[in-house]
């Protein structure tokens, strides 16, 4: 309830509908939306996605699948846990140039894996 509550409050401050103040914050932060991915091995692949950007120094949280936080931009990749899938979400602020890249440098590794 108290989320919805400050969402009310928000919009009653600054005076814009929902949809802007949503529309806003998808174009500050860019994102690929959720990728699917066949993989024999959703572990395997996922170690070999770690091991792979290991020299950049992510943060790393392994609370859900591994998500990893570089300066400018952060993924979470994960098994789902109902289907053979492995799940991307990549994220970046403003520029969308490094979901593009890093969501092609992530289906090279996986072709390169399969």
């Amino acid at each position: 309830m108290i989320p919805w509550l400050l969402v009310v409050e928000l919009i009653s401050l600054v005076d814009k509908p929902l949809s802007q103040l949503v529309s806003e914050r998808q174009q500050a932060y860019q994102c690929s939306g959720e990728i699917n991915f066949k993989v024999a091995n959703v572990k395997t692949f996922i170690q070999t996605v770690k091991s792979h950007y290991a020299g950049q120094n992510p943060i790393i949280d392994e609370t859900d699948g591994v998500s990893m936080d570089f300066r400018n931009w952060r993924m979470n990749i994960r098994g789902s846990n109902t289907e053979p899938l492995l799940r991307l979400n990549i994220e970046t602020k403003a520029d969308s140039a490094p979901v593009q890249q890093q969501l092609q440098a992530i289906t090279t590794l996986l072709q390169q894996t399969a």
